[in-house]
């Protein structure tokens, strides 16, 4: 394993606590994105701890060069950076974890273990950020595919597609039966179909509903 760590005492720590588990050896260390392409090169880990808030080359910009370098490298960050922007761009560059500083050593070990197996695992924080972003990309989804629709019909229509009948929706909704009856021939009409079963296939082909979302953590 390689750790790539600029603050030496956390690096060390951390160091300390993973080579108390017989399942991995800690075999090189580096202080900067440009140091650890050098260890990456000289020592071939299977696995690379990577902080974002590297000095020099950027920590997003390091797993990607590591990855374009040495493609069967396993990623993990630990970083402090709690962002949205920063989570999806080390997803993007190939990170397969990311966990904050402050999670526990057992917690830090079942990620390494995780994505050592080729895992994903994303701590609360994060995982919690991450639902929220999906949640939002499905909603915009929606937005897109359904523009004539209203808030509150896209609403109807979402909950139609979870399966809810018109009574459960007015109660969940806190509105007469009868209006949800008429937003729902409203939104009929827009979506051009004659039935809800139809529409119902139009809602969950655009993301609303129990479509399978994406994983938030392993």
């Amino acid at each position: 394993m390689l750790l790539v760590e600029d603050h030496p005492l956390f690096r060390e720590g951390l160091a300390a606590a993973i080579d108390l588990d017989e399942g991995f050896t800690v075999i090189g260390r580096a202080g900067s994105g440009e140091a650890a392409l050098v260890e990456a090169a000289r020592t071939h880990p299977d696995l690379v701890v990577v902080d974002l808030g590297l000095p020099g080359l950027s920590g997003v910009e390091t797993i990607r060069s590591l990855l374009g370098a040495h493609p069967e490298v396993k990623v993990m960050v630990m970083t402090m950076a709690e962002d949205d922007c920063s989570l999806l761009s080390a997803m993007r560059a190939g990170a397969r974890g990311y966990l904050l500083k402050g999670a526990a050593r057992e917690e830090i070990l079942l990620a390494l273990h995780t994505v050592g197996r080729g895992g994903a695992v994303f701590g609360a924080p994060a995982a919690e950020r991450l639902a929220g972003l999906f949640a939002a990309f499905d909603s915009a989804s929606a937005r897109e595919a359904f523009p004539t629709l209203t808030a509150r019909e896209r609403e109807i229509l979402d909950l139609l597609a979870g399966g809810l009948g018109y009574r459960q929706i007015a109660q969940r909704l806190f509105v007469a039966e009868k209006t949800v009856r008429n937003h729902t021939g409203s939104i009929f009409s827009k979506l051009q179909v004659h039935d809800r079963a139809a529409a119902i296939v139009r809602a969950r082909d655009a993301g609303l509903g129990p479509t399978p979302r994406r994983p938030a953590h392993g």
